[in-house]
């Protein structure tokens, strides 16, 4: 047999041998063809060999055949890296399970979008930030749940950060589809191709309960901060209020505190004239009088001046809100502030600042308050003027037909009233102890029920032909006029539609103005006399001494034993008959010394003035 014939036919069994085993090793059914072909060409092989008759005519078949082997070994080698490359798919299937699982079950919202913005993919927890189920915004854009809380400048910067290749990332103010707004953590990042970006991806969480926590936070820093303002102000200012003895070191003090605040730039406090109603500065700080007149020209110009509100409606006007808005010079901001108390006007209080935000610095209550407490500050020391002076002006004034509730009252009765006592009882209304003369008591009673200005009339008692009554009384009165500017009333008496009244104030107090106040209120009085005298100031001592000389020794006892022994007390620590026991005496004689003691001492304290001013 030829030595070529001989090669080919080795080849192929060596062929038919390998192929059979890579099929037994990866049963792959190609070596199984593979295997029958070589097994049917090796078959033929040795067929041929006894026709054939030179070995040159089975060079072919050792070239196939040495082909056909090498054909074996590549497509072994192809299994093979075929085979790596299945594991290697595998391997990255099972990591792009793994991750979609993961991205599945993320809390954050996460979803895919071309770069045109349209959404290609969302995860379900989509839902639980946007409120959207994951088919709801597929093909959708991320507009679908925009606030409007952005602006369009917003959303330009982002978008140019993205398509540049670089990462976004902020907070979002989104709508959810229920309309609630959600605050929103974002992270959007673009997806690039050889530089170009073929889409992006978006992470979003819901971060609304942080920002809310965060936002109390501040809401209630803020709180703190306006409350340690507010706070700083009261205290500072009510100090000087407390160390002041006068009007004016009120009235420069409060403008002293507020100019050297780190809030404001200047204060000053201004009067209004009762003529012609125009303001005037009295004291001022962190400006000069100029500044001040600019304050004045640019408060008091049009109709409904902020000065004429604050003063009418009880309340402070910020000339930088609302329908308010009213720029003093220079475009400084400001508040006017009424200084007023039970009725009384002490004028205005005006502070300006260039800080836009000083009055959301401090509550705007407080100045309310303010112009409360620095009017009452300055009704004290006016009032303790009048009531601490030796020397004081007593004013007589006659009365004829003013519209004020006794005099009312007695035009209507045809009476005579006479006013005894005045006392508060609250911001605006007070108490009048009147004796009224030849006048039926029911008809006065009657008369009280129908009249302005007087909210009750009680009887307390007749004696011949005077009844007492105890009239509340609101603030429209002359004598709660004369209480706003320090003046006590000595005598008011009136019969019928003319009277008399007797006023003091200190001599160290501004007369005119308390004149000029009763002639802008009531048109039918007159000045008739202007006295100046010294007044008769009882001590303490004296009144003592004055009390002791009216009393009986066995008043002066029982008044005495009954205080020590707690009588007087509430629970009494003895009873009026323990007392008496104490004296050895009767519970009736012990009640006889006691009350006529009662009464002598409340003689001294009530009857020693028939009229004060209103405290």
């Amino acid at each position: 047999m030829n030595w070529i014939i001989a090669l080919s036919i080795a080849l192929r069994l060596l062929g038919v041998g390998y192929s059979v085993l890579l099929l037994a090793r990866t049963r792959d059914r190609r070596f199984g063809f593979l295997t029958l072909l070589l097994s049917f060409m090796t078959l033929r092989q040795l067929l041929t060999v006894r026709t054939a008759n030179t070995g040159l005519e089975e060079l072919p078949g050792l070239v196939v055949s040495g082909l056909t082997l090498l054909t074996v070994y590549y497509l072994s080698e192809y299994v093979d890296e075929e085979d790596a490359v299945k594991t290697r798919l595998q391997t990255v299937n099972e990591r792009l399970r793994s991750f979609r699982k993961a991205i599945e079950h993320a809390g954050h919202a996460i979803f895919l979008t071309d770069p045109d913005g349209t959404i290609e993919y969302a995860n379900p927890a989509v839902e639980s930030v946007t409120g959207y189920e994951p088919e709801e915004v597929l093909g959708e854009n991320p507009r679908l749940w925009q606030s409007g809380k952005h602006d369009e400048a917003f959303y330009a910067e982002l978008w140019e950060q993205i398509e540049s290749g670089a990462v976004w990332e902020g907070e979002l103010t989104n709508r959810r589809k229920s309309g609630e707004l959600c605050w929103i953590d974002a992270t959007i990042a673009p997806i690039t191709e050889n530089g170009d970006v073929e889409r992006y991806v978006a992470i979003e969480r819901d971060v609304t309960e942080r920002k809310e926590r965060e936002m109390r936070i501040e809401g209630q820093n803020e709180r703190l901060t306006l409350l340690n303002n507010t706070n700083e102000v009261l205290r500072d200012i009510n100090r000087e209020l407390v160390a002041a003895s006068t009007r004016e070191e009120i009235e420069s003090a409060v403008c002293e505190q507020f100019a050297s605040s780190d809030l404001f730039d200047a204060a000053w406090i201004g009067s209004r004239g009762l003529v012609d109603a125009t303001v005037s500065p009295r004291s001022w700080a962190g400006t000069d009088v100029d500044s001040v007149d600019g304050h004045v020209e640019a408060l008091c110009a049009g109709d409904r001046t902020p000065v004429e509100r604050a003063l009418e409606g009880d309340g402070p006007v910020f000339t930088d809100s609302g329908e308010d808005v009213s720029e003093t010079p220079d475009g400084e901001r400001s508040v006017v502030v009424p200084l007023a108390y039970r009725g009384a006007e002490y004028g205005v209080l005006v502070v300006v600042t260039d800080n836009p935000n000083a009055f959301d610095q401090v509550e705007c209550g407080i100045f309310a308050e303010l112009g409360r407490t620095v009017a009452d500050a300055i009704s004290a020391v006016e009032s303790k003027r009048t009531l601490a002076s030796d020397s004081v002006t007593e004013l007589e004034f006659q009365l004829a037909g003013i519209d004020e509730p006794v005099a009312n009252m007695a035009a209507r009765l045809d009476c005579t009233v006479t006013v005894e006592h005045v006392g508060a009882t609250g911001d605006s209304d007070h108490v009048q102890y009147v004796t009224v003369g030849d006048g039926e008591p029911d008809a006065v009673t009657e008369y009280a029920a129908e009249a302005d200005h007087i909210d009750a009339a009680r009887h307390l008692y007749t004696h011949g032909d005077r009844a007492l009554f105890r009239l509340s009384v609101d603030g429209q009165s002359i004598v709660a006029t004369l209480a706003q500017y320090g003046a006590g009333v000595e005598s008011l008496s009136v019969s019928g539609t003319s009277g008399r009244l007797v006023a003091h104030v200190a001599s160290s107090n501004d007369i005119r103005t308390v004149v000029d106040a009763l002639r802008a209120t009531y048109d039918d009085l007159t000045l008739v006399a202007q006295r100046e005298c010294e007044r008769d100031v009882q001590t303490e001592a004296g009144f003592r001494k004055q009390l002791s000389g009216m009393l009986t020794d066995r008043q002066r006892e029982a008044a005495r034993t009954a205080y020590f022994a707690g009588f007087f007390d509430w629970p009494r620590e003895h009873s009026g008959e323990e007392v008496a026991s104490m004296m050895d005496i009767s519970q009736t004689t012990f009640t006889q010394h006691l009350r006529a003691a009662e009464k002598k001492l409340f003689s001294a304290l009530f009857e020693e003035t028939v009229a004060n001013q209103l405290e």
